[in-house]
């Protein structure tokens, strides 16, 4: 295998809906990403850019083909090792934030670290290192509730960042704001990435967003191409 951080040989996924025969979303993916490369994923809704994500970071598995992380091949990993390799090598962002409402932004950062065996001291100040990064420090403790879109998916990119993972998977991370505010979002998604030198994998359907990533793929009718 290649020696990419995130390497994909074969990848292949059907879908039965209930309908005569299955439906093959993926179709031999083969991907590598390298050590600080941000890769701009580009497909239109149902094209199984989410099934890709979630087989890439552990969250699904592949009907064929094989998942490697820094070389390691992850696939036939029990499901409690896939579990604890995806916490400790892989943070995902989504199109919404999913913060826990009834916790601070502080908390909701804190709070996979301590799943991770940190201790408090040390997650309570790598959670506000991060928010200062993103430039929302002073929003610590507020609630998910009382800040806003742009501020609750700042907060989601510091939680995904906060265990220090290998490879980041986001998922439409600005699809759900408005178009200024997701330039600022982007930028600050950016910010964090180039310092933290991660690699990602990243969805979209902002053509600008992609074309300021490093390098574009296009999924289609179930497999890659050059964006």
């Amino acid at each position: 295998m290649s020696d990419g951080v995130l390497t994909l040989s074969g990848i292949e996924k059907s879908y039965n809906l209930g309908l005569p025969g299955e439906v093959r979303v993926l179709r031999g993916i083969d991907l590598s990403i390298a050590r600080g490369e941000v890769v701009a994923l580009v497909a239109p809704s149902g094209a199984g850019k989410s099934t890709l994500l979630h087989i890439a970071g552990l969250l699904d598995t592949a009907d064929r083909g094989r998942v490697a992380i820094e070389g390691e091949d992850l696939t036939e990993l029990s499901d409690n090792r896939r579990t604890a390799a995806r916490r400790a090598d892989v943070g995902f962002v989504y199109q919404f934030h999913h913060l826990l409402p009834e916790f601070s932004a502080l908390e909701n950062i804190v709070l996979p670290q301590l799943a991770n065996g940190v201790s408090q001291t040390a997650a309570r100040a790598r959670a506000q290192e991060l928010l200062g990064s993103v430039g929302i420090a002073g929003r610590a403790d507020h609630r998910p509730a009382a800040l806003s879109g742009g501020e609750q998916q700042r907060v989601a990119f510091c939680r995904a960042l906060a265990n220090t993972p290998k490879l980041l998977l986001a998922d439409e991370p600005t699809g759900n704001l408005d178009p200024a505010t997701s330039d600022q979002v982007f930028a600050a998604l950016m910010t964090l990435v180039r310092a933290t030198g991660l690699s990602a994998l990243i969805a979209t359907h902002n053509l600008e967003l992609a074309a300021r990533m490093d390098r574009q793929i296009r999924l289609e009718a179930g497999r890659l191409a050059p964006g």
